[in-house]
């Protein structure tokens, strides 16, 4: 599991994109990858799976 914080999420679009601690690296999220609602500066755990267009969070949960 890595753990992040979510820089952005557009609820109208359903995708936004989580900074991982420690490596600074973005990662896609769409609604669909999400457990529990994620709001802009949420802390979170996630698990990365290979998408369309590289490395998606999914199982994506607030902390």
């Amino acid at each position: 599991m890595g753990r992040g914080i979510v820089k952005f999420f557009n609820d109208a679009k359903g995708f936004g994109f989580i900074v991982e601690d420690g490596s600074e690296k973005e990662h896609f999220v769409h609604v669909s990858g999400l457990i529990d609602e994620i709001r802009e500066g949420d802390e979170v755990e996630f698990e990365l799976k290979e998408g369309k267009k590289g490395l998606n969070a999914v199982n994506v949960k607030v902390i």
